[in-house]
């Protein structure tokens, strides 16, 4: 199984909608809580790091430190 790497500023789409509509969240922040922009309407939610993992569809744009 490959370990993914994410990194602040990465750009994911998500398996559920947001409410908003859009699919796609900029990482804010990374460790055991996830703290995710919705790029549609800007709403900011934290997630734990099981629960992002299972939920990323994939990865949009990525930036490697």
């Amino acid at each position: 199984m490959e370990i993914k790497k994410y990194y602040v500023g990465d750009i994911v789409e998500l398996k559920k909608q947001h409410p908003c509509g859009s699919r796609q969240w900029k990482i804010l922040r990374v460790g055991a809580d996830f703290r995710l922009e919705c790029l549609g309407c800007k709403h900011l939610v934290m997630l734990p790091r099981v629960k992002f993992e299972k939920s990323v569809k994939k990865v949009i744009s990525q930036t490697e430190l």
